[in-house]
């Protein structure tokens, strides 16, 4: 192992993991004007569980990355996480740094359980990839923050057999 990947290894290990990483920064507050991104989720298989949205880098090597790692680096990284509201369209507004280019990921955790279970949970990108065997690309789902809030819609995604994941239903 190089002497990077362990002082990267010995970094990580200083800050606990913790599904509250990066909450306090990423959550929006009352009339702060940006940058952030305000989220519509659409195609919700049901009203259960929690929603997560992360905020990375639009980096190729820090999208999807391990939070500890990124955050002992000094990069971005920012989680909101909701109940799944009973009724309406869901939404959900994140705090970005400064108005540029980031990539979110919002996960459907059904089961409350902090992590992505392949079998129930969905998936959802910026810019709403078509989702296939690996995560997508960053350069795919990269999405600009201006300084003020900037709308998005996310279309969650849900397994339908041996990995793969689709819309449940077409998106209007």
């Amino acid at each position: 192992m190089s002497g990077g990947a362990l002082a990267l290894l010995a970094a990580a290990a200083l800050m606990p993991s913790s599904p509250d990483l990066g909450k306090a920064e990423g959550q929006c507050r009352a009339h702060e004007p940006g940058p952030a991104f305000l989220i519509d989720v659409d195609g919700l298989k049901d009203r259960q569980g929690q929603l997560k949205l992360e905020l990375y880098p639009a980096a190729e090597r820090d999208f999807l990355a391990d939070d500890n790692i990124l955050l002992s680096q000094g990069k971005t990284f920012r989680r909101v996480e909701v109940p799944v509201p009973q009724t309406g369209v869901p939404r959900l507004c994140i705090r970005a740094p400064a108005p540029g280019a980031y990539a979110l990921m919002l996960l459907h955790d059904r089961d409350s359980n902090h992590k992505l279970t392949i079998s129930k949970d969905g998936l959802g990108f910026s810019n709403n990839p078509r989702l296939g065997w690996s995560k997508p690309r960053a350069a795919t789902v990269s999405v600009q923050a201006s300084a003020g809030i900037t709308e998005l819609r996310i279309l969650m995604n849900y397994n339908q057999g041996f990995y793969t994941f689709r819309p449940l239903r077409e998106p209007d």
